[in-house]
């Protein structure tokens, strides 16, 4: 059913990478590796996919931010599995919103789990749209590149992208909490300085 799918999206070339990602059926790595694949065969090129891609991309994530600013989590809880999100995901999505605030935004989408999720609490708590969408911009234009360019190394055993791109993905994910890391001390020693200068 997921090669029928993707072969059909094939068809449309670019708008069928965008489409696969925004409608959320099949998860983006093996959209983004089967886009690779079409490179492969010429049917598309590697930037107009990578601009494909990041639209699409970025567009799932609006939808869910909006889902969350209009819906809640009524909303999400009732009809979020149809984009393959469960509550657990989105308990630890807002966990880690509320802990770390908006940069985890950007950190979240390279880590398991609260990546897919983590855009439904920033609509919940009125999060700026247009921060929000130049954090997703910005971490969905690597992942996007990522796996297009794994997927065209794969050729027709794109389907195979999961065990392939593990050893590849842990590493990012560590960058990804490191960066996470460097923007809250920097949040903390800003609140402190402010704090200081209060005093004084």
């Amino acid at each position: 059913m997921i090669m029928s799918l993707l072969e059909w999206l094939g068809n449309f070339g670019y708008f069928g990478i965008a489409l696969g990602l925004m409608i959320e059926v099949i998860p983006s790595e093996i959209v983004l590796a089967y886009g690779g694949f079409l490179i492969g065969l010429e049917k598309v090129t590697f930037v107009g996919a990578v601009i494909a891609g990041t639209v699409g991309g970025v567009l799932a994530q609006i939808f869910l931010y909006w889902a969350g600013y209009y819906g809640g989590r009524p909303l999400i809880e009732r009809y979020g599995k149809y984009v393959l999100i469960k509550k657990s995901h989105l308990d630890l999505s807002t966990k880690w919103f509320e802990r770390y605030g908006a940069g985890v935004i950007f950190g979240a989408r390279f880590i398991p789990v609260v990546r897919h999720a983590i855009s439904i609490p920033a609509g919940i708590s009125r999060m700026s749209f247009w921060r929000f969408t130049i954090l997703t911009t910005l971490a969905v234009i690597p992942w996007t590149i990522f796996f297009l360019f794994l997927g065209l190394q794969l050729g027709k055993n794109f389907d195979q992208i999961k065990e392939y791109s593990a050893p590849y993905v842990t590493p990012v994910g560590i960058i990804a909490g490191c960066l996470l890391a460097l923007y809250l001390f920097f949040n903390w020693y800003r609140r402190r300085r402010d704090s200081a200068d209060q005093s004084a």
